[in-house]
């Protein structure tokens, strides 16, 4: 029809096609497929070894699959070059970040470093970090140094750095290691905001009674994909029990 306006589906952010991997002759990830879609906030699960940060490794391009194909926003995953959509905190990353010599403002100042222009920072970057610092609730910190802040602290300079970036992906692994329940309740509370504002999330947890609480979807891996779909099947299913593979399928939270 001349003039009609086609609309078309926005892409996926990842897509894995029966991928597998291995560290030599040992198999970490065995034939895995699943999609995520824009503003899913999906849980990932599953037993100490069992590929959940090979996983994710493989959906942002930083490994490649022996066999099959992972796609990001649509590229092949190993390809994909617009930095600025994801976010990656790796596990440890708030242990680590005690060591930074930098302060809050400073921390959350990188996230913007590929939107600037060659040499300085424009009001919209300045805007963009301030209201960064607001949303995460760290405006009266702004210049106190990274390593002297409470692990819960820290992991919200990690987020406050990917919504200055304007991320449209954050993938967090195992954020929560060390840091005490309250605080860990209300950075949960964040990353639910955050999603009901249109941000995707994948989420390593070890904490299975926190992932069925706040995500949207739960995918539970041992090598091979035990389950992927909502928390509220999930519970119903033997899968985690499967995947640990000893028949005692725990629910860790505790607050």
């Amino acid at each position: 029809m001349t003039g009609a306006t086609v609309e078309t589906a926005p892409k996926a952010v990842v897509t894995a096609d029966d991928v597998s991997f291995a560290f030599g002759d040992r198999p970490v990830v065995d034939d895995v497929s699943l999609t995520i879609e824009p503003g899913t906030f999906l849980g990932l699960v599953g037993p100490n070894g069992s590929g959940k940060t090979t996983l994710v490794e493989l959906m942002l391009g930083l490994r490649r699959p022996d066999s099959g194909q992972v796609r990001l926003f649509g590229t092949p995953a190993h390809e994909f070059d617009d930095g600025e959509r994801v976010a990656y905190v790796a596990q440890h990353a708030t242990k680590a970040a005690g060591r930074m010599p930098v302060t809050v403002r400073e921390a959350v100042t990188m996230g913007r470093y590929p939107h600037r222009l060659i040499g300085r920072f424009s009001d919209s970057d300045r805007q963009a970090i301030d209201e960064a610092l607001e949303r995460v609730g760290l405006t009266e910190l702004t210049e106190r140094r990274v390593g002297r802040l409470s692990g819960g602290q820290r992991q919200r300079v990690f987020i406050a750095r990917a919504l200055a970036a304007q991320a449209d992906l954050l993938v967090l692994d195992e954020p929560t290691v060390g840091v005490d329940a309250e605080s860990r309740d209300a950075f949960y509370d964040l990353l639910r905001d955050l999603n009901a504002t249109g941000i995707t999330i994948v989420l390593i947890e070890h904490d299975i009674g926190v992932v069925t609480t706040h995500a949207t979807e739960i995918a539970c891996i041992n090598r091979k994909l035990h389950f992927h779909g909502d928390p509220e099947t999930f519970a119903e299913t033997n899968a985690l029990a499967d995947a640990y593979g000893d028949g005692r399928a725990v629910l860790e939270h505790d607050h």
